[in-house]
């Protein structure tokens, strides 16, 4: 099997290419060797790669810059998905998507389920849609895959500006009334390598398991009950981790104020379930200076 895999130097991306390797032939890309806004130079390497599953751990992800930079965060974020998914169509070949909690408007008092009405709330949110709803129009054999609050011992993310602040400051403010399911991405890859293994029967895709699918850490928290959480695993207890309302940090974008996910979809197509997001975040500190930082 050969797989072409984009963003495979991001958070989620590096972690992926280690995971995919193991049973397949894996073709990265990340912004260094493709502009994912250039459509012509995407449908060139998608055609002289001839993959027989397309992976996009790519997106323009970030949420306040893209408030004023539309256009670009459309271009990555549904034009190069709906390029993709049109040439998997063309192919046969199966699209492997990320998208974002973000595409809902965080009105809900209980977890989304997939079928739930979407109303995102940023440019993100609705660039994000846009490439969802795309890669659906194209049909193509896909799988889309619904996460949220993504961090890792990689990049750039929330648990690594808490640490990094926790050395600089005393104090921490942080939005007590935002409410989700932190992430750790590597899971989120591995669970992609088992989805992957299991979509297959007999060398052919199984179409009954094409479709959108939420994955997320189990449970719900607040950024401040994140931080906390951070700050007492990490042995920052000197550090005070103060809430504050979304009022007190106004941000160019706006955000869902509830974004939990219902994964239990995920879990009856594919007996995939992702541990409680405490748990999680114990083993992502627990990784720290054993992967690759790249």
């Amino acid at each position: 099997m050969k797989i072409v895999l984009f963003g495979h130097a991001g958070q989620l991306g590096t972690r992926l290419h280690t995971v995919l390797a193991a049973n397949a032939e894996v073709r990265g890309f990340d912004r260094d060797q493709i502009d994912l806004a250039d459509l012509a130079q995407l449908r060139n390497v998608l055609a002289a790669e001839q993959p027989d599953v397309i992976v996009n751990a790519a997106a323009y992800t970030a949420v306040d810059q893209a408030e004023s930079d539309a256009t670009g965060a459309a271009r990555i974020n549904a034009e190069a998905p709906r390029a993709m998914a049109e040439a998997a169509a063309a192919s046969g070949a199966l699209l492997i998507h990320y998208s974002t909690d973000y595409v809902f408007d965080g009105s809900a008092t209980v977890p989304y389920t997939e079928e739930a009405a979407t109303a995102p709330v940023s440019v993100y949110g609705r660039t994000k849609l846009a490439g969802e709803q795309a890669i659906r129009t194209a049909g193509a054999p896909h799988i889309i895959l619904r996460t949220a609050w993504l961090y890792s011992n990689r990049g750039k993310n929330f648990l690594k500006t808490m640490l990094r602040l926790a050395e600089e400051r005393d104090e921490l403010r942080v939005v007590a009334d935002q409410f989700g399911c932190p992430t750790y991405s590597d899971l989120v890859a591995d669970a992609t390598g088992e989805i992957l293994a299991r979509m297959y029967d007999n060398g052919a895709p199984r179409a009954a398991l094409f479709g959108t699918y939420h994955i997320a850490c189990g449970g719900t928290t607040s950024w401040h009950g994140f931080a906390s959480k951070i700050m007492q695993l990490a042995g920052k207890t000197r550090v005070r981790v103060t809430p504050i309302a979304t009022a007190d940090y106004p941000t160019p974008a706006r955000r869902p104020m509830y974004s939990v996910l219902d994964c239990g979809k995920l879990a009856r197509a594919f007996g995939i379930r992702l541990p409680a997001w405490e748990d999680a975040l114990h083993a992502c500190l627990d990784d720290r200076g054993r992967i690759d930082q790249r």
